[in-house]
């Protein structure tokens, strides 16, 4: 399908280059923030009074979950608040008060939550077979048709129980397809938690400092070049070249760590050129711009043909079991199931009992129908639009070093750039530095989302929102007013 046939999320690319100089700008400046006092009155009298189910149930969970909570997203500066309902755009917690939800899950929830349409098939799925069976279901049939559709470069999909698993097996079949060993990612990126991909994630050039628990050695055949780095790139697989070659490129089209770091539009394009003249499989990570950007993805924006490509939640609608990896068919092969699978090739070492599970399956193919029969991508983008113009004439007002862009409904409102550090091997006396500035500029952003959660507005750590379906522009100015007040109490921290 021709781009300009599509309706995409992004209505105009940004210019990235203009971006990362604004971010460049804000991690030379001191750390603006929620001023102590504010924060503290948030504390008291918002997290203290208005949240005490959240806070007794937190107190008892500590006990026996590690943290309080179970997920990393969960987190919530002072403590984290316990949620009972979701419904579109809203969220609700145990104390009964209401939030807009511009988490959505971590950003695959592109419906916005709970859908109507969606859980009514889930229920009456649930009263004639139940959620899983361990055996052949035909809406995995169905799922896969509707992505290979959707994609022209997924011509066969093989559902996962998430994206980290299948990054790994994406991992196995590239090195499969070509013989290689190596791997190649963006600095920054995250591609789930797997042993050999926990390499250069969140900062660019961390390499392995930010994989505890996993041993360097497996990180022989993984190596990082910097976002929008061609010439970077270049080098590496040139290097790679002479040990071998590269199995693959692991690719967040956008920018790595959902487009913290915007590329300029003529990267990805520039990264597949640059596998197919070395040799190396383009694995493009869609967990979060699947379905969200477009219906053929950041890929279809972007104008490429990735060999493999990752999904995540949306492909479950957002219920459990959301994983999978599509690709060409010359290397969905060595995907092969059933008994003995194929002679013909070796077999990817792949797995998961509750893979493609019918719940999981009915629940992705009828949001997959739904977000393009309702329009939800574009809306979404449209929405997004309007919300990043109205923070910008709130920094504006209150003369804030913040920066804030969107690519289509995915929203970024940096205020302390915490996330935008490098490190340089070359000058190592520079690393604690750095290492010291993304705490403290961490811990004020984890303070500014405190302060979002308290006005009614939950984020992904203070820093990234996603917009829906859901969002309508009857809602923009109550939030805008919500970001107002916040704004009014940042002030620069000693």
């Amino acid at each position: 399908m021709e781009q300009q046939k599509q309706q995409f999320a992004i209505s105009k690319y940004l210019d990235a280059g203009e971006v990362t100089r604004q971010l460049d700008e804000l991690i030379k400046l001191p750390i603006y923030s929620i001023k102590p006092s504010a924060l503290k009155e948030y504390e008291d009298e918002y997290f203290g009074k208005k949240c005490t189910k959240s806070k007794a149930m937190i107190d008892e969970a500590i006990d026996i979950i590690p943290g309080g909570v179970q997920h990393n997203l969960a987190f919530n500066h002072p403590f984290p608040l316990a949620f009972n309902k979701a419904e579109g755009a809203y969220l609700y917690d145990v104390d009964g008060n209401k939030y807009y939800d511009f988490l959505q899950a971590g950003g695959p929830i592109v419906l916005g939550s709970n859908p109507k349409v969606v859980r009514e098939k889930v229920i009456e799925l649930l009263e004639i077979c139940g959620p899983s069976t361990g055996l052949f279901h035909e809406y995995e049939y169905k799922l896969a048709k509707k992505i290979c559709d959707s994609m022209e470069s997924v011509e066969m999909f093989r559902m996962m129980g998430s994206g980290t698993e299948a990054c790994m097996g994406a991992i196995r079949v590239a090195r499969l397809a070509t013989k290689n060993k190596r791997i190649l990612k963006m600095g920054g990126a995250y591609h789930g938690w797997s042993d050999q991909l926990a390499y250069g994630i969140r900062i660019p050039g961390s390499k392995w400092t930010q994989a505890s628990g996993v041993p360097k050695k497996m990180f022989k055949y993984t190596d990082e070049f910097f976002p929008n780095d061609l010439n970077d790139l270049e080098k590496k697989l040139k290097r790679n070249s002479m040990k071998g070659g590269t199995a693959a490129v692991f690719l967040e089209t956008i920018g790595p760590e959902s487009g913290t770091r915007p590329v300029d539009y003529n990267f990805p394009k520039g990264v597949q050129e640059l596998c197919r003249k070395y040799g190396a499989l383009l694995i493009c990570d869609e967990v979060v711009s699947g379905f969200r950007i477009g219906m053929s993805g950041a890929q279809g924006y972007f104008g490429i043909s990735p060999d493999l490509t990752i999904f995540g939640k949306v492909i479950a609608g957002g219920y459990p079991g959301a994983g999978g990896l599509g690709g060409k068919r010359e290397y969905m092969k060595y995907l092969s199931s059933g008994i003995g699978g194929e002679a013909k090739h070796p077999k990817a070492l792949v797995g998961g009992t509750m893979a493609a599970a019918p719940i999981s399956c009915v629940a992705g193919y009828y949001t997959i129908c739904e977000i393009e029969k309702s329009g939800a991508i574009p809306r979404a983008g449209q929405f997004a639009d309007k919300l990043i113009d109205g923070v910008n004439k709130l920094i504006d007002k209150y003369s804030l070093p913040f920066v804030a862009f969107n690519q289509g409904s995915i929203c970024h409102l940096d205020t302390t750039g915490a996330m935008h550090f490098a490190i340089n091997w070359s000058k190592p006396w520079g690393i604690p530095e750095v290492l010291k500035q993304t705490s403290a500029r961490k811990q004020e952003m984890e303070h500014m989302g405190a302060a979002y959660m308290a006005e009614g507005i939950v984020t992904l750590a203070g820093s990234r929102l996603y917009t829906s379906g859901a969002y309508d522009d009857s809602m923009l100015d109550d939030i805008l007013g919500r970001f107002d007040k916040i704004f009014a109490n940042v002030e620069e921290i000693k």
